[in-house]
């Protein structure tokens, strides 16, 4: 799991930054509310990446852990709710020989 598109907001510079790398990484970023600001879907980002290097199994679970604080650790909105410290969460890619 990670912070879902609705949840993560990012600046301009942000999106700039994806758009050097490639045009075609403007379809993970649409408009935020506040002017100059952007929603990334950072799911769906992975997916492509990982897809690119040739992963063909990849199951994207739809989990944001930014809007389920209670479930998920999240650097994001410990920050936001200005607490003293935050968990820590780990993820994992297992490559199987086939």
């Amino acid at each position: 799991p990670c912070i879902g598109p609705k949840s993560y907001e990012v600046g301009a510079d942000f999106r700039t930054s994806f758009m050097e790398a490639g045009s075609g990484n403007s379809r993970f970023f649409e408009d935020g509310i506040a002017k100059g600001k952007y929603q990334f879907d950072l799911p769906s980002y992975v997916r492509h990446r990982l897809s690119e290097c040739g992963v063909g199994s990849i199951e994207v679970l739809g989990l944001d852990t930014y809007a389920d604080g209670n479930k998920f650790f999240s650097y994001r909105l410990t920050t936001h709710r200005k607490e003293p410290d935050y968990g820590r969460q780990l993820s994992t890619i297992v490559l199987e020989n086939t």
